[in-house]
């Protein structure tokens, strides 16, 4: 007999964060947060939160079985939760999670003339999204990356992202540490090279030795000349890759910057469908994609990483702010695409949150473990966490 959805749950869920995200012990001068938490950025001029927050969704079906779900609660959370509560959810009650797809499609297409086509409704589907996926994979009792189509590896390769460090030396020897411990991939924000850029990456090399990766994320700050200029004086130092080198609207410089630069380019964290990489990818725009789960759901991360493995470009996936149920669905996913060959390890939040769910994900000697288990692999411990929870 088919079980079909029941119930959507959504909680908000708010961890104290215990360092600056990128780096930083506290907020930089012209960067206090205001009254809810938030303060911006200098360099991309983006809003950001003094807490990990994100927006966390049970789904229930017919038979008592539960699926997670997880997107971003970054800011505003409570337009995502509207977004479910008042609109997507009704259209989910009462459908077959084994329909995932085709529901996600439905959902898609309901606002579509509208041209709701990202932002917080977007966000709000990946979270259905992946509870369905969580769903359809313990009813029949097989993982993510089995109902995706077969398990490609074990582990997967794992990059340090972030130095939270006050110096440059002091980073220097903080990435020689991680590279003890068996990480030899790190990639630095280019706000936090204190010294410059270009300072930073020569440090860095000569800490972490020729064979290392190093890679600079450019967090959209600059404008394509100004990109290009600081990528060419990085390259001498072995640039792995540099990150979102202009504001993300600008595709026709980030074609630009691509077409000047020796190094690979890394975009795509904030697109939302496989529309959004088309249109940077058809462009040759880019040479690794990075796909953010949390912003995509599991059938949008497939596309992308399936229209960027038919171009022959190589798949890393973004990763951040979350609790582990995202995280399990962006390896779960990232394990069944031969086109990922690593995957971001945000240390500052993976370790410190993982306490808040049961799972045998983790990421230690370079590389990630993968969750084992049903559907993603990943419970939420509703007890743990309740204290940072709020249902809405």
């Amino acid at each position: 007999m088919t079980d079909t959805v029941k119930s959507i749950r959504c909680f908000i869920a708010t961890i104290p964060r215990e360092k600056a995200l990128y780096g930083g012990l506290k907020p930089r001068e012209g960067e206090q947060p205001n009254d809810k938490g938030y303060f911006i950025r200098k360099e991309n001029r983006t809003v950001y939160p003094t807490s990990d927050r994100s927006l966390v969704i049970k789904m229930e079906t017919q038979h008592g079985v539960v699926g997670w779900g997880e997107t971003y609660g970054i800011v505003a959370p409570g337009a995502t939760v509207a977004l479910i509560k008042e609109l997507l959810g009704d259209f989910v009650i009462g459908r077959d999670p084994m329909d995932r797809e085709a529901i996600h499609d439905d959902l898609y297409d309901m606002m579509r003339v509208r041209g709701y086509n990202g932002g917080y409704y977007l966000d709000a589907l990946a979270a259905i999204d992946i509870a369905l996926w969580d769903l359809a994979g313990k009813q029949v009792n097989r993982s993510v990356t089995q109902l995706i189509g077969g398990v490609r590896r074990d582990t997967i390769p794992a990059y340090i992202s972030g130095l939270p460090k006050a110096t440059l030396a002091e980073r220097a020897d903080y990435a020689a540490e991680w590279k003890s411990q068996g990480f030899n991939s790190f990639k630095f924000a280019s706000p936090l090279a204190s010294e410059g850029v270009v300072n930073e990456i020569r440090a860095l090399r000569e800490s972490l030795g020729e064979n290392a990766r190093i890679a600079c994320d450019l967090l959209w700050a600059y404008k394509a000349h100004d990109s290009i200029a600081l990528i060419k004086q990085m390259q001498p130092h072995g640039l792995w890759f540099a990150e979102a080198p202009v504001p993300s609207e600008d595709i026709n410089g980030l074609a630009r910057v691509a077409g000047s630069v020796d190094c690979a380019i890394a975009v795509g964290e904030e697109w939302r469908t496989v529309f959004d990489a088309a249109a940077r990818i058809n462009r040759q725009a880019c040479s690794i994609i990075q796909p953010e789960m949390g912003h995509k759901g599991i059938t949008e991360f497939l596309r992308i990483a399936r229209y960027a493995e038919a171009h022959h470009l190589e798949v890393i996936p973004h990763a951040t702010i979350g609790v582990g149920i995202f995280m399990a669905a962006s390896l779960q996913a990232s394990a069944a695409i031969q086109a990922v060959t690593a995957h971001e390890f945000q240390h500052q939040v993976f370790e410190k949150n993982l306490r808040y769910v049961s799972t045998e994900m983790n990421c230690e000697h370079g590389a990630y473990r993968l969750p084992a288990g049903p559907g993603l692999g990943v419970e939420l411990d509703e007890k743990a966490i309740k204290p940072y929870l709020e249902e809405c």
